[in-house]
């Protein structure tokens, strides 16, 4: 186990190089995502929510942030849920008095989600810490290294997005 409760899982095996080398960046990488997972295991548990329902939740804040009027179709599909699971899920958050509904300003049919008074602080109060420490981890880094790290997460998540897009050896 680490420090973080998660549990050791495979390295990567670098070679005997004296500076780091590529795999020593995928397992911190790994690392990095066993740890973090881990604490979104503390945090759903501590707000008494799934990971699906924090997303949503964190996706109308950031909605709310900027004005942005959110449906459920389109929440749905920035979480890659069913319309059925959708209508569950803006069930269950409306029960817990985390959203609200509210009628669409032009489209009579429709609605619009959006956070409930209070919700913001309830997540935020549970992730503030976190976040902050995180943020002074990125503000520690040069220029040069934010630009080296913002490069190479983007083709990291090129590279795992690409993956659904190469036809397998079996299809061949």
């Amino acid at each position: 186990m680490n420090p973080h409760g998660a549990s050791e899982g495979y390295r990567y095996r670098a070679g005997a190089e004296a500076a780091p080398a590529p795999v020593d960046v995928l397992n911190a990488l790994r690392e990095f995502r066993t740890s973090e997972s881990a604490m979104r295991r503390r945090t759903r548990s501590s707000v008494a929510m799934g990971e699906t329902d924090l997303l949503a939740l964190r996706y109308l804040l950031d909605a709310e942030a900027t004005g942005a009027q959110i449906r459920p179709t389109g929440l749905a599909a920035r979480l890659g849920i069913t319309s059925a699971s959708m209508t569950s899920l803006a069930d269950r958050l409306v029960a817990a008095g985390h959203v609200t509904r509210h009628p669409h300003p032009t489209d009579r049919r429709a609605v619009i989600l959006r956070p409930a008074p209070g919700a913001d602080e309830e997540v935020h109060h549970n992730l503030n810490q976190m976040h902050k420490r995180m943020l002074e981890a990125a503000e520690s880094l040069s220029p040069e290294e934010l630009k080296a790290v913002v490069r190479f997460l983007d083709r990291m998540r090129e590279a795992v997005d690409a993956i659904d897009a190469t036809p397998s050896v079996a299809a061949r």
